[in-house]
């Protein structure tokens, strides 16, 4: 009998672009809960940009991350995504997708 193991994954995110005042960060929350996903997400104020960290299943996961760097928001305009600390983690260490409201600088 085969087991299946869930492989969890954790990555940082930082989106550029008109991100901010364009509900990016309540349509990522959106989007991340629809998913299964849990983390954060907030704004950088100086770089004008979006945060976060996601972490969940694999393909969930590749399916955020697409939509980070190509959908977004309906009045978005991304310019570039980056990506960091993609790694492989035994645990969630977030237990909802949650908004920072302060900003990060």
């Amino acid at each position: 009998m085969a087991t299946h193991q869930i492989i969890l994954k954790s990555v940082e995110f930082e989106v550029f672009g008109r991100v901010q005042g364009v509900f990016f960060r309540k349509n990522t929350i959106e989007k991340a809960k629809a998913l299964g996903l849990v983390g954060w997400v907030r704004n950088h104020c100086v770089r004008k940009s979006v945060q976060g960290c996601a972490q969940g299943q694999i393909e969930p996961l590749e399916e955020l991350k697409e939509w980070l760097t190509k959908v977004g928001s309906p009045n978005s305009r991304i310019s570039s995504c980056d990506f960091n600390n993609e790694k492989e983690i035994s645990v969630l260490e977030f237990k909802d997708f949650t908004r920072y409201k302060t900003c990060s600088t």
